[in-house]
């Protein structure tokens, strides 16, 4: 397949049949002209309405339009299906740029869909493997184990040979959608289409950039429907988490791993939602809930390497048997397999699917812990500095709006510790969430997409833990780390501390030099100063006094003409066709004197 995937392009062109590119080309006008009709009201009721002094209609009915507009695009990408599903899923995390209104009604937006027949599946599976699946398994179980909108999920049981080069038998193997290369391909064309409309559109460019937001879900989507990639994720988590009898992952099956077939042992278990399960087993649900949080916080601040999708689909509880068995796949298909050690529940947290992984860099990590240190020192200004360093806030922030809204954060919640935070009121931090949620928005603040999954990683913990114990508190489990990372940057910031006075001292050392190069070149008049700039704005500002002044005139005398017309027509129309002469200097004037800024 070739495909033509810069911005904007139409072309979707395939070396197959014409007529497959057909429902393709449907798909992408689709899209766009969604995006057109969304376009359309933004502008009509955001722009053309407060401009003739109608703002208070926009105002009043935004939160329903808003409401309507994600309601829509939930029917739109239910019907699409493929990357579109994905779309939703991602806007309903961005709090950082899209209202509650949208960000709540895609929030429930499921990436579940009608099963691939299984010929189909088995068609692309065999052409992938390179061999016909009654020779790459022993068995395949035709009816799939689970369905989404990129790939679909199969058990089936490796041959003998592969069992024995492998170590385990029992495997699920996860096959992309037929054709999903092309629908990727054309939604992608299709978002970058309408990342260059938005882009155009001031009061949104302002605020989001659009365009880098199609790129960083590009890439996680491209990365998502590569199967080696997560392949190598589920490897890379494994080895992290080697030596914590806590936490397990799958085994890959390379011999029967391409881009499109993904071949993982099978670790399926107790779902970590099932609380009824987890109690018939013996488990205490509010213990799995306190591992799972420090699982998660491990794998922000220890690892740097996030497993981002913690939905309950991805994440079971195995429980141990004696001598070092488990259940199915446990034993002879996990990464350890290792009975607990005394200290240690007597079953471990099983992850898969990893196609979604946060990468967390030492920029980011550098600036969450200088957000950490100023937040504990309620310094605002030093809070804003670390969110310009992590790449938070766009150019066009104004950071006084931020700093007064931390200021307020600060002096109702900064006093307090952890526990006291957990005693207070949840409508209280419900309501001031929902003034800062909104002083937030207003700014133009963009979420780096590494930072983004971290925190859709963060929230869907959260919400997990409070699922599986109704008096779980986040503050408890995060508490630790803070502390931590205090502790670890205390050195660095003592050494940072001595760099600067070095730094410092250098520059004290080289002034008084620079002072008298700098006296000595103002007396040989060698320094000159470059006014053009200056005397080019005050051109302009004079000019735009001026028209100003015309369309006073203009205004003045178009209603003193109305105004006497009835008593002295002859004098009415001529102040009225006078009028036209400062209406056209106010209109026109400006443009002759238009020249480089």
């Amino acid at each position: 397949m070739v495909v033509d995937r810069s911005p904007g392009s139409p072309s979707l062109r395939t070396a197959g049949a014409e007529g497959q590119s057909a429902p393709l080309r449907a798909r992408y006008r689709r899209i766009l002209g969604f995006a057109a009709r969304v376009l359309a009201q933004l502008w009509w009721f955001e722009i053309a309405l407060p401009r003739i002094g109608l703002a208070r209609v926009a105002e009043s009915s935004r939160e329903r339009r808003m409401r309507t507009l994600a309601q829509r695009f939930h029917v739109l990408a239910v019907q699409l299906g493929g990357l579109m599903i994905k779309v939703g899923q991602f806007l309903s995390s961005r709090l950082d740029v899209l209202p509650p209104e949208i960000t709540t009604e895609l929030a429930g937006l499921q990436d579940e869909v009608p099963a691939v027949p299984v010929d189909r599946i088995r068609a692309l599976a065999e052409a992938e493997l390179g061999v016909p699946l009654e020779r790459a398994f022993a068995w395949f179980e035709e009816t799939p184990l689970a369905a989404a909108s990129l790939g679909q999920a199969h058990r089936a049981r490796l041959s003998a040979q592969d069992a024995a080069d492998t170590g385990f038998a029992e495997v699920v193997v996860k096959v992309q959608r037929p054709g999903i290369d092309q629908v990727v391909a054309t939604d992608l064309a299709a978002l970058r289409r309408v990342a260059g409309w938005l882009r155009r559109i001031r009061f949104i460019a302002d605020r989001v950039n659009a365009p880098a937001l199609v790129a960083e879900f590009a890439q996680t989507s491209l990365e998502e429907i590569d199967y080696i990639h997560e392949a190598a994720a589920a490897e890379r988590f494994a080895e992290a988490f080697a030596d914590d009898p806590r936490v397990d992952a799958p085994l890959v099956a390379w011999e029967r791993t391409t881009r499109r077939v993904l071949t993982l042992s099978d670790v399926t278990a107790i779902k970590i939602n099932d609380v009824d399960a987890l109690r018939a087993a013996g488990i205490d649900p509010a213990e799995v809930a306190r591992v799972f949080a420090e699982v998660m916080f491990d794998q922000v601040f220890t690892h740097g390497f996030v497993h981002a999708d913690p939905h309950p689909g991805n994440i079971f509880v195995t429980p141990h048997r004696a001598g070092g068995l488990g259940m199915p796949g446990a034993s002879t298909g996990s990464a350890t397999g290792s009975p607990p050690a005394k200290d240690h529940p007597a079953w471990r947290l099983t992850f898969i699917d990893f196609g979604m992984m946060a990468e967390v860099p030492e920029g980011i990590r550098h600036g969450l812990r200088t957000l950490f240190i100023a937040a504990a020192s309620r310094d605002g200004k030093g809070m804003v500095a670390a969110a310009q360093e992590i790449g938070v806030l766009m150019p066009s922030a104004e950071n006084r709006e931020l700093e007064r809204a931390l200021s307020a954060l600060f002096a109702r919640f900064g006093g307090m510790g952890f526990a006291e935070l957990r005693d207070v009121d949840p409508r209280e931090f419900q309501s001031f969430a929902v003034e800062f949620g909104d002083t937030m928005r207003a700014l133009p603040v963009q979420l780096p997409e590494g930072l983004l999954l971290l925190i859709r990683a963060v929230s869907l913990t959260s919400g997990m833990c409070s699922g599986l114990d109704p008096q779980f508190n986040i503050w408890e489990s995060i508490e630790p780390y803070a502390t931590r990372l205090l502790a670890d940057e205390s050195g660095n910031i003592v050494q940072d501390f001595a760099a600067q006075t070095v730094a410092n001292a250098g520059i004290l050392w080289r002034l008084p030099r620079r002072i008298d190069e700098l006296i000595t070149r103002v007396d040989d008049g060698s320094v000159a100063f470059d006014t053009s700039r200056i005397e080019r704005r005050l051109d302009r500002i004079d000019g735009l006094i001026r028209r100003g002044v015309s369309a006073l005139l203009f205004a003045a005398l178009l209603i003193g003409g109305a105004l006497v017309l009835a008593p002295a027509p002859a004098l009415g129309i001529v102040l009225m066709s006078v009028s036209a002469l400062p209406l056209l200097h106010a209109l026109f004037a400006g443009l002759s004197r238009r020249g480089p800024r």
